[in-house]
């Protein structure tokens, strides 16, 4: 038996980190949705009891360091499935780029083992089961659009943008989000991002306001370590992207726009700057 899972891509619409918890992780409120931009997972349940990974992606792990892996490891642990799968990764998001590439498999991996298995999870079951595996699986598992807050696991359903475009742009950089969030100092931070003014915005599904509501604290630290996100944030302002955003702690930078007739000079003005472009749709 096989089962097919979609893993999209989602987008910071604006990051806030408020400060340092005891527990070590930081206290944030982010607005996320998601692009039509994605990873297919295909499952195929296995009688020897062992998980594999496959990818045509040369560069992703297919052991325990990868996330569908661990989804599978908790899934089988909690609910006793002597069960193996093979879980293939066909991989269209970029790696360490800030959209959840990673996230996003172990959402859909949490949701097509469920089927596969006919286990019946109930959903806080498995947000808690996405929660233990890392900070962004949860919304990955629910999808839409949300108000994220505590380390990214305490999620409100939120109104979806207006349908629009959305280019995203990845440097031929990696960025560790632990060392973003060790850089990141929330006193040095001059402007605060607005969840209220975000959500308003979405509410009145107004692509002008959202434009203006966009935001994300972390990008002080990442464009003063890696001047190429700054230049490419620049060039897509200057390419005409009604509003531009680098996503989670980066490198990606997103431009969301309104007409069809600017996708193309906006895309084709980034190939100049690097090779990983996409022009995609926000899934409303």
């Amino acid at each position: 038996m096989k089962i097919y899972e979609k893993a999209p891509a989602k987008i910071n619409l604006m990051l806030d980190v408020l400060h340092k918890r005891p527990d070590g992780y930081h206290e944030v409120e982010m607005i996320m949705t998601m692009v039509d931009l994605a990873d297919r997972l295909t499952l195929t349940e296995l009688s020897r009891d062992t998980i594999q990974i496959s990818s045509q992606a040369g560069y992703i792990p297919l052991d325990e360091k990868n996330l569908a892996f661990q989804a599978a490891q908790k899934i089988k642990a909690k609910y006793n499935i002597k069960q193996g799968v093979h879980i293939h990764i066909d991989k269209q998001i970029p790696v360490a780029a800030g959209l959840a590439g990673g996230s996003s498999d172990a959402a859909a991996a949490l949701r097509g083992l469920n089927r596969l298995w006919n286990l019946q999870i109930p959903h806080d079951d498995m947000m808690e089961l996405g929660a233990s595996i890392g900070s962004d699986v949860p919304f990955c598992i629910t999808g839409g659009t949300a108000l994220a807050t505590g380390r990214g696991e305490l999620l409100t359903p939120l109104t979806s943008p207006p349908d629009c475009w959305v280019v995203l742009a990845k440097p031929p950089i990696n960025v560790s989000t632990a060392d973003v969030y060790g850089r990141f100092r929330a006193d040095k931070v001059a402007k605060h991002p607005s969840a209220i003014e975000m959500q308003k915005a979405l509410e009145n599904k107004s692509f002008d306001e959202i434009c203006d509501q966009l935001g994300n604290v972390l990008e002080d630290v990442t464009l003063t370590h890696y001047p190429q996100v700054q230049q490419l944030k620049q060039a897509m302002i200057q390419l005409g992207a009604d509003g531009v955003l680098m996503s989670g702690s980066g490198p990606t930078v997103f431009g969301l726009i309104s007409k069809e007739s600017k996708v193309a000079r906006v895309y084709n003005g980034l190939r100049g700057f690097c090779k990983e472009v996409y022009a995609v749709r926000i899934l409303t």
